[in-house]
Protein backbone atom coordinates (compact mmCIF):
# COMPACT_ATOMS: atom_id res chain seq x y z
CA UNK A 1 0.00 0.00 0.00
CA UNK A 2 1.37 3.30 -0.87
CA UNK A 3 2.18 5.94 1.81
CA UNK A 4 0.07 9.24 1.82
CA UNK A 5 2.36 12.19 1.31
CA UNK A 6 1.02 13.07 5.26
CA UNK A 7 3.02 9.79 6.55
CA UNK A 8 6.09 10.43 4.38
CA UNK A 9 6.22 13.39 6.06
CA UNK A 10 5.99 12.16 9.34
CA UNK A 11 8.91 9.64 8.88
CA UNK A 12 10.69 12.58 7.72
CA UNK A 13 10.50 14.56 10.78
CA UNK A 14 10.69 11.04 12.93
CA UNK A 15 13.76 10.44 10.64
CA UNK A 16 15.10 14.16 11.58
CA UNK A 17 14.69 14.08 14.96
CA UNK A 18 16.39 11.07 15.15
CA UNK A 19 19.20 12.57 13.33
CA UNK A 20 19.41 15.75 15.19
CA UNK A 21 19.32 13.54 18.83
CA UNK A 22 22.30 11.35 17.60
CA UNK A 23 23.91 14.46 16.53
CA UNK A 24 22.91 16.42 19.93
CA UNK A 25 24.15 13.56 21.62
CA UNK A 26 27.63 13.63 19.83
CA UNK A 27 28.22 17.14 20.22
CA UNK A 28 27.71 16.81 23.91
CA UNK A 29 30.01 14.14 24.20
CA UNK A 30 32.26 16.06 22.10
CA UNK A 31 32.24 18.62 24.25
CA UNK A 32 32.56 16.43 27.34
CA UNK A 33 35.55 14.91 26.14
CA UNK A 34 37.21 18.24 25.09
CA UNK A 35 36.75 20.05 28.34
CA UNK A 36 37.94 16.79 30.41
CA UNK A 37 41.09 17.38 28.11
CA UNK A 38 41.46 21.23 28.66
CA UNK A 39 41.35 19.97 32.52
CA UNK A 40 44.18 17.80 32.14
CA UNK A 41 46.28 20.20 29.98
CA UNK A 42 45.24 22.98 32.13
CA UNK A 43 46.09 21.30 35.04
CA UNK A 44 49.74 19.95 33.68
CA UNK A 45 50.53 23.45 32.98
CA UNK A 46 49.29 25.04 36.34
CA UNK A 47 51.17 22.12 37.74
CA UNK A 48 54.79 23.28 35.43
CA UNK A 49 54.14 26.58 35.94
CA UNK A 50 54.31 26.04 40.04
CA UNK A 51 57.14 24.23 39.96
CA UNK A 52 58.91 26.60 37.44
CA UNK A 53 58.21 29.49 40.49
CA UNK A 54 58.96 26.97 43.04
CA UNK A 55 62.18 26.33 41.38
CA UNK A 56 62.77 29.89 41.22
CA UNK A 57 62.16 31.49 44.59
CA UNK A 58 64.41 28.23 46.20
CA UNK A 59 66.88 29.41 43.70
CA UNK A 60 66.28 33.17 44.33
CA UNK A 61 65.90 32.46 48.50
CA UNK A 62 69.76 30.35 48.24
CA UNK A 63 70.93 33.07 46.63
CA UNK A 64 69.97 35.87 49.33
CA UNK A 65 71.51 33.02 51.82
CA UNK A 66 74.29 32.90 50.18
CA UNK A 67 74.04 37.10 49.84
CA UNK A 68 73.55 36.76 53.88
CA UNK A 69 76.81 34.57 54.01
CA UNK A 70 79.35 36.72 52.06
CA UNK A 71 77.68 40.14 53.86
CA UNK A 72 78.55 38.38 56.86
CA UNK A 73 81.95 37.61 56.12
CA UNK A 74 82.78 40.51 55.42
CA UNK A 75 81.62 42.12 58.39
CA UNK A 76 83.44 39.78 60.42
CA UNK A 77 86.47 40.33 58.70
CA UNK A 78 86.18 44.41 58.32
CA UNK A 79 85.90 43.61 62.40
CA UNK A 80 88.43 41.81 62.83
CA UNK A 81 90.89 44.09 60.60
CA UNK A 82 89.66 47.16 62.87
CA UNK A 83 90.58 44.89 65.80
CA UNK A 84 94.15 44.48 64.26
CA UNK A 85 94.65 47.99 63.54
CA UNK A 86 93.90 48.96 66.56
CA UNK A 87 95.89 46.42 68.56
CA UNK A 88 98.76 47.36 65.89
CA UNK A 89 98.35 51.15 67.01
CA UNK A 90 98.28 50.38 70.36
CA UNK A 91 101.60 48.29 70.20
CA UNK A 92 103.40 51.22 68.09
CA UNK A 93 102.01 53.71 70.82
CA UNK A 94 104.35 51.41 73.46
CA UNK A 95 107.06 51.33 70.93
CA UNK A 96 107.22 55.26 70.28
CA UNK A 97 106.77 55.75 73.82
CA UNK A 98 110.01 54.11 74.10
CA UNK A 99 111.92 55.88 71.94
CA UNK A 100 111.30 58.91 73.35
CA UNK A 101 112.42 57.75 76.68
CA UNK A 102 115.69 56.72 74.49
CA UNK A 103 116.51 60.46 74.67
CA UNK A 104 116.34 60.34 78.36
CA UNK A 105 119.41 57.80 78.60
CA UNK A 106 121.79 60.59 76.94
CA UNK A 107 121.66 62.82 79.98
CA UNK A 108 123.30 60.83 82.44
CA UNK A 109 126.20 61.28 80.97
CA UNK A 110 128.05 58.55 83.12
CA UNK A 111 125.42 56.08 81.95
CA UNK A 112 125.36 57.01 78.24
CA UNK A 113 129.32 56.70 77.99
CA UNK A 114 129.11 53.28 79.24
CA UNK A 115 125.90 52.36 76.56
CA UNK A 116 128.81 53.76 73.82
CA UNK A 117 131.64 51.94 74.53
CA UNK A 118 129.56 48.85 74.96
CA UNK A 119 127.38 49.56 71.50
CA UNK A 120 131.05 50.29 70.20
CA UNK A 121 132.60 47.22 71.37
CA UNK A 122 129.17 45.09 70.32
CA UNK A 123 130.09 46.60 66.63
CA UNK A 124 133.53 45.79 67.10
CA UNK A 125 133.44 42.19 67.38
CA UNK A 126 130.99 41.84 64.94
CA UNK A 127 133.19 43.30 61.66
CA UNK A 128 136.70 41.86 63.47
CA UNK A 129 138.43 44.22 61.18
CA UNK A 130 142.04 46.52 62.02
CA UNK A 131 140.95 49.79 60.40
CA UNK A 132 136.95 50.89 62.08
CA UNK A 133 135.37 54.24 61.87
CA UNK A 134 133.27 55.61 64.00
CA UNK A 135 130.30 57.66 62.58
CA UNK A 136 128.48 59.65 65.73
CA UNK A 137 125.92 62.43 66.51
CA UNK A 138 127.53 65.99 66.02
CA UNK A 139 126.93 66.51 69.93
CA UNK A 140 128.38 63.32 70.81
CA UNK A 141 131.52 63.91 68.83
CA UNK A 142 133.92 64.81 71.41
CA UNK A 143 132.65 61.90 74.53
CA UNK A 144 133.06 59.44 71.52
CA UNK A 145 136.30 60.63 70.92
CA UNK A 146 136.96 60.42 74.51
CA UNK A 147 135.93 57.12 75.28
CA UNK A 148 138.29 55.55 72.01
CA UNK A 149 141.41 54.61 73.70
CA UNK A 150 139.74 52.67 76.05
CA UNK A 151 137.26 51.17 73.95
CA UNK A 152 140.56 50.13 71.85
CA UNK A 153 142.44 48.59 74.97
CA UNK A 154 139.12 46.55 76.24
CA UNK A 155 139.04 45.36 71.99
CA UNK A 156 142.58 44.13 72.75
CA UNK A 157 142.26 42.63 75.61
CA UNK A 158 139.47 40.36 74.73
CA UNK A 159 140.98 39.33 71.04
CA UNK A 160 144.94 40.39 71.34
CA UNK A 161 144.75 41.83 68.53
CA UNK A 162 145.33 45.83 67.68
CA UNK A 163 142.47 48.29 66.43
CA UNK A 164 142.72 51.76 65.17
CA UNK A 165 139.29 53.62 65.41
CA UNK A 166 138.56 56.77 63.87
CA UNK A 167 135.52 59.65 64.01
CA UNK A 168 134.18 59.81 60.23
CA UNK A 169 134.97 63.25 58.97
CA UNK A 170 133.23 62.68 55.78
CA UNK A 171 129.34 61.98 57.45
CA UNK A 172 127.37 62.01 60.65
CA UNK A 173 124.28 60.72 62.03
CA UNK A 174 121.51 63.06 62.23
CA UNK A 175 121.29 65.51 65.49
CA UNK A 176 117.77 64.46 65.61
CA UNK A 177 119.08 60.49 66.19
CA UNK A 178 118.24 59.67 69.69
CA UNK A 179 121.82 58.26 70.77
CA UNK A 180 124.52 55.61 69.45
CA UNK A 181 126.92 55.08 66.73
CA UNK A 182 127.34 53.34 63.31
CA UNK A 183 130.81 51.79 62.61
CA UNK A 184 131.89 51.30 59.12
CA UNK A 185 134.84 49.46 57.68
CA UNK A 186 136.28 48.58 54.35
CA UNK A 187 136.26 51.63 53.00
CA UNK A 188 132.90 52.41 53.97
CA UNK A 189 131.48 49.21 52.37
CA UNK A 190 130.64 47.18 55.60
CA UNK A 191 128.46 49.11 57.98
CA UNK A 192 126.47 48.13 60.99
CA UNK A 193 124.17 50.20 62.37
CA UNK A 194 124.44 50.24 66.59
CA UNK A 195 121.84 53.24 67.08
CA UNK A 196 119.53 53.30 70.53
CA UNK A 197 116.52 53.16 67.55
CA UNK A 198 118.71 50.51 65.48
CA UNK A 199 119.01 48.76 69.08
CA UNK A 200 115.37 49.52 69.54
CA UNK A 201 114.00 48.31 66.46
CA UNK A 202 115.92 44.87 66.63
CA UNK A 203 114.86 44.00 70.39
CA UNK A 204 111.05 45.34 69.41
CA UNK A 205 110.88 42.68 66.91
CA UNK A 206 112.06 39.81 69.18
CA UNK A 207 109.62 41.07 72.18
CA UNK A 208 106.18 42.69 69.69
CA UNK A 209 104.65 39.07 70.86
CA UNK A 210 105.74 39.33 74.56
CA UNK A 211 104.32 43.07 73.91
CA UNK A 212 100.60 42.14 72.40
CA UNK A 213 100.00 38.87 75.21
CA UNK A 214 100.71 42.09 78.07
CA UNK A 215 98.51 44.74 76.35
CA UNK A 216 95.69 42.30 74.93
CA UNK A 217 96.20 38.03 76.78
CA UNK A 218 96.98 35.45 74.97
CA UNK A 219 95.77 34.43 71.66
CA UNK A 220 93.19 31.79 71.55
CA UNK A 221 93.72 30.78 68.46
CA UNK A 222 97.46 30.69 68.63
CA UNK A 223 98.68 26.97 69.05
CA UNK A 224 102.94 27.60 69.06
CA UNK A 225 104.11 30.41 70.99
CA UNK A 226 107.84 29.88 69.86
Amino acid sequence: MALSDADVQKQIKHMMAFIEQEANEKAEEIDAKAEEEFNIEKGRLVQQQRLKIMEYYEKKEKQVELQKKIQSSNMLNQARLKVLKVREDHVRAVLDEARKRLGEITKDQGKYTQILESLILQGLYQLFEKEVIIRVRPQDRELVKSILPVVATKYKDATGKEITLKIDDQSQLSTETTGGIDLLAQNYKIKISNTLEARLDLISQQLVPQIRTALFGRNVNRKFTD
